[in-house]
Order: C-alpha cells, then sequence, then structure tokens
C-alpha cells in the first residue's frame, strides 16, 4: 500500500478524520459480528470480500513542512521531523476526546494534513464479541474460529515503539502513536478480565494501592461525592455495578454489599464525571509483576497519571508508625522491568507530581514547616520482588545502607518505571506501616489499630493530590518522559 493510497480519503479537519475512523471502525465489526454469527447458525464460511472488511481503520497524518519546524513546549502533539505518521485505530468513538486532544495542534501549529481509509490489520475475532461469551455456541470451538477469522497474533502485537525498538526506514510511514489498534484491543479486554469492569469505566486519573481497606475508604468517598451532586456524578463497582444519585442509601448499600470483587485478581472502583474526568481506585495486590501486569494495560488508555498509595517499611530510625514517605528516587531491586528499562537509566521524579503530594499532604494532614517534615519524608525507596527480603538481610543491608534508602516496598519502583517507560506522569506516597530494621514488625493488633487510623487519610491526601494535578494538566504531561525520536501522539 502506497502513502499515497487513492483509496486513503483526505479530511479537511480532525472531527472529520475522527468521524470517517468511526465509520470505518464501525462497518469493519459489523461485518465481522455478521460473518460469526452466519458461521455459528450454519457454517458459513466468509469470502474474500467480506474477509477483506475485517480490518482496522488507519489514520495517516503527513507533515511537509515550507519553513523551519515549529517550537513547543509541549510534551506532545507535535513532530520531530517531515514525513507520514500513521497508525491503526480502534474503538475510534471512544477514544474521540483523546484524538481530538492530540490531531487538532498537528493540523493548526504545524499545517498537518490527514486522511483516513482500510489499514493492513486485521480486527482478531475475539476483539469483537459483545458479551465475551460467545464461544461454544453450536459446538463451535475456538480453534474451528481460528481456522477461518483472524485471530490474535502475538508476533503482532508488541511495545516495540514504546520501547523504542521499532526501526524506522527511509520513505517508510512512521509511528504516530506508541500502540497500534491491536495493541490497545488486546489490552482493553485484559483490563476488563483484571479489573471486573468494563474498561470505559476506567477514569484518565489513577491510584494503585495493595491494600483492601483503600478500596472501603475509596467507595465511603465516592458515595459522598455522589450523593453531594457535584462533579461526580457516579460511581462503578467491580462486575459494572453502578451507583448513582437516585438511589436511596439503603440501596446503595445493598448494591455495594452484593458485589463481588474476590472474582477479579485486580479489582476497580470508579468515581465518574459527565466529562470524563474522574478517579479510579486499582487494588493491584502485593509485588512487581501485579504491578507491571496492570500498567501494561492501562498505558493503552493513555491515562494523566497513575500514583502508587499504599504501604511501606520504614528504615530510618526517627520515622514512626504512620508517617509519609514521598518517592523522590528508585533502588529497583524487583528487577522485573531491567530488559526493558536498564538499571543504568534513572528514573526521574517529576516536579509537578511531587509538588501535588506535598502540597496535598500539608492540606490533609494541617502540618506545616517543621512538623510536616516530622511525618513527610521525602527519599528513596527499595522496591523488592522478594517479599522476605528480610531474611537475608545481612547481604541486603550494605546496598541499601548505600542507596540512602528510607522505605522498601514492592510496587513503587515498578510502577514508576513503567511510567517512565511508557510515557505515563508517575509519583509515589507511602505510608509506613512497620519498621523491620528496628523491631517494629506488623503484629495483628498494633497493624489493625494503624489501619483505622492512617488509611483514611492517606486515601484523602491521594485525592486531594489528583485534585491539584487536574489544574494543571495542561503542564503534567512532561518533556521528562519524551524521547528525541517520539511519535506525535501523546
Amino acid at each position: 500500500m502506497s502513502l499515497t493510497d487513492p483509496d486513503f480519503v483526505a479530511c479537511p479537519t480532525p472531527k472529520a478524520a475522527i468521524d470517517e475512523l468511526i465509520r470505518l471502525h464501525d462497518r469493519a465489526v459489523t461485518a465481522l459480528r455478521m460473518a460469526l454469527e452466519a458461521f455459528f447458525q450454519a457454517g458459513t464460511l466468509p469470502s474474500a470480500a467480506q474477509r477483506a472488511m475485517f480490518r482496522y481503520p488507519e489514520l495517516r497524518v503527513t507533515y511537509a513542512p515550507d519553513s523551519v519546524t515549529p517550537a513547543s513546549r509541549r510534551a506532545f502533539a507535535k513532530f520531530q521531523g517531515p514525513g507520514v505518521y500513521a497508525t491503526s485505530v480502534t474503538q475510534p468513538e471512544d477514544f474521540r476526546a483523546y484524538l481530538l486532544e492530540q490531531l487538532s495542534p498537528l493540523t493548526s501549529e504545524y499545517g498537518a494534513t490527514l486522511a483516513v481509509g482500510v489499514g493492513e490489520q486485521e480486527i482478531p475475532y475475539p476483539y469483537v464479541f459483545q458479551q465475551g461469551d460467545e464461544l461454544g455456541r453450536n459446538d463451535v470451538t475456538a480453534a474451528e474460529l481460528a481456522r477461518v477469522f483472524p485471530m490474535p497474533m502475538l508476533a503482532n502485537i508488541g511495545d516495540e515503539i514504546a520501547d523504542g525498538t521499532f526501526e524506522i526506514h527511509e520513505g517508510a510511514r512512521r509511528p504516530l502513536a506508541l500502540f497500534d489498534a491491536v495493541r490497545v484491543d488486546y489490552s482493553l479486554r485484559r483490563l476488563q478480565h483484571y479489573t471486573g469492569c468494563d474498561w470505559r469505566a476506567i477514569q484518565p486519573w489513577i491510584l494503585l494501592t495493595n491494600y483492601h481497606r483503600y478500596v472501603d475508604q475509596f467507595i465511603r468517598w465516592g458515595l459522598e461525592q455522589v450523593r453531594a451532586g457535584g462533579d461526580y456524578d457516579r460511581m462503578i463497582l467491580p462486575g459494572n455495578v453502578v451507583i448513582d444519585a437516585s438511589m436511596t442509601e439503603a440501596e446503595a448499600e445493598a448494591q455495594i454489599a452484593s458485589v463481588a470483587w474476590h472474582k477479579f485478581q485486580m479489582p476497580a472502583y470508579h468515581v465518574a464525571t459527565a466529562n470524563g474526568q474522574g478517579v479510579t481506585l486499582i487494588n493491584i495486590g502485593v509485588g512487581p509483576s501485579n504491578a507491571k501486569n496492570i500498567t501494561d494495560h492501562l498505558a493503552v488508555l493513555r491515562p494523566h497519571c497513575w500514583l502508587m498509595v499504599g504501604h511501606c517499611g520504614g528504615l530510618r530510625q526517627s520515622q514512626h508508625i504512620g508517617d509519609y514517605v514521598l518517592a523522590h528516587g528508585y533502588l529497583r531491586e524487583d528487577h522485573i522491568l531491567d530488559a526493558l528499562v536498564p538499571l543504568a537509566v534513572p528514573i526521574p521524579a517529576l516536579a509537578e507530581v511531587q509538588v501535588a503530594l506535598q502540597q496535598a499532604a500539608a492540606s490533609v494532614t494541617g502540618d506545616r514547616g517543621e512538623a510536616l517534615k516530622q511525618r513527610l519524608r521525602t527519599g528513596t525507596i527499595v522496591t523488592y520482588g522478594d517479599r522476605n527480603w528480610e531474611l537475608r538481610f545481612s547481604q541486603e543491608r550494605r546496598r541499601i545502607n548505600m542507596s540512602r534508602a528510607i522505605a522498601v516496598d514492592m510496587e513503587s519502583g515498578t510502577i514508576a518505571t513503567q511510567g517512565f517507560r511508557l510515557r505515563v506522569p508517575y509519583g509515589a506516597l507511602l505510608c509506613v506501616s512497620d519498621k523491620p530494621l528496628h523491631g517494629e514488625i506488623k503484629l495483628p493488633g498494633a497493624a489493625n489499630a494503624f489501619y483505622e487510623r492512617a488509611v483514611s487519610e492517606h486515601l484523602k491526601i491521594g485525592l486531594a493530590a489528583i485534585d491539584l494535578l487536574k489544574q494543571n494538566k495542561d503542564t503534567l504531561h512532561s518533556r521528562k518522559l519524551r524521547s528525541f525520536d517520539e511519535p506525535p501522539f501523546r
């Protein structure tokens, strides 16, 4: 397919391009669903002409400047050089606001031209199932479907663009976005599987935690927001249970009690707004594997940030149970991302996030100056992949000492590294729940007393930080996260 393919329609505006993407995507999904239905009902095979319709739409953006490329302090929606940039697109109706945000500066500031047509990537058949339980109808097996319809091919799903291993050949189209349609659809289905909610419920401001008690507090806060009649108009719980202001308190409590959150590995809870600027909390559980897993998939939604609010072990004598740790560096002992982001690559603290978390802590706790410094300490966090690292402390002591680390956990370094790798602003504010080097270990009685006192305040700080970041969204997407050969899209 040439760069000037006559089957691609020139679109005069970003809105027109998005409308054409939606039309082509709807047509392809409908054609594939109809062919699947015919196969389920009568074993009818799709013709070659039908199969040619089972393709994602493709968006092409051409930048051919006749002068110097405009300078921009914005971290995204800009070109590194002239050329034709392209990506396949899925779910364009749901990504309309994002696409418009990215395309508008490219056309208005750079004079780029847009074209849309049918791309080369086929839509795998599982991605058009509406309920997800269509497999097995009329004893049709997955193996039979795979012989007839496009199927997910792992060779076609990857992060080469995000990881910088994508090869750009002279005269070929350059990547327009970090993720193509196949990669996005793969993650959208994974999100539903792990979180127990439709991926559309996930909000762009994300809190990640490693303890269910934060969920209890988040639900209480969500109910308060929905009943207050402000920007937050509904709460969505695992299993796509929706709570809104029309429900009585008893009805809402009954719905909450009925949620089978334990069916899902990393249940998600969403307090949504009409304009799509709500907050999501995901209980990712313990460990760097879960942290990498969920952020791999959340990244395709292009969230504005993800923040870790969980527990850590304090490493300094001067710390107290219930103190806070604001991460500004990470000793990465999780090792789950070493091949993708080598340990020699620094993971910088993002000033916008750091300032928001510190201001939020001051606002919620009421502490200022020295009082705040006593409760909130900034420093390096050690992120381990081994929960029982204490059992080999004699070997780890020197490394911890050299790093000047002030706390230890199992997720924050992974989440920050993923944010750096996948260009999602990140941060971590942790609460000291024990001091393993100083004899203050987690015992049931003391732990419960701490949890009841500390979790509510900690969550409020995370939510207050998000409120502050929302007010500065235009500067949040730091250029620190962009390389010299970035795709134009955020």
